[in-house]
């Protein structure tokens, strides 16, 4: 019965820190609507030019990678794989806490969107 218990809460502890704290998805749509939707649209699928990406639906692993590749662009990191260089998003995402692109991601991936997996 000890092994199990050690066992469970050895669990929940790995769980809990490898999602760490809850998105705040209030702080993300505030984000959002502040820095994200005068160009991907107020509702993150109607963006102002068809090469900008629709963001809403999307993964929010991907949305937090990307922000984070954005990052590492505009710090100037070599270009590879893991860093995107665009003058604008790496303005943008340069000013993004770890908390704020966890939050931002979160919000758009609970928005509906026509981003789909058809078969």
């Amino acid at each position: 019965m000890k092994h199990l218990l050690l066992a469970l809460a050895g669990t929940s502890l790995i769980a809990m820190s490898a999602t760490g704290q809850a998105a705040d998805l209030a702080a993300g749509k505030a984000l959002y609507d502040k820095n994200c939707a005068s160009c991907h649209g107020a509702d993150a699928k109607t963006p102002i030019m068809p090469a900008y990406p629709i963001l809403a639906g999307q993964h929010a692993d991907f949305l937090a990678h990307a922000l984070k590749a954005y990052q590492r662009g505009a710090s100037g990191a070599p270009a590879s794989a893991n860093v995107r260089k665009n003058a604008i998003m790496g303005g943008q995402a340069a000013a993004l806490s770890k908390a704020d692109i966890e939050n931002v991601s979160a919000w758009l991936a609970k928005q509906p969107g026509p981003l789909a997996v058809r078969k």
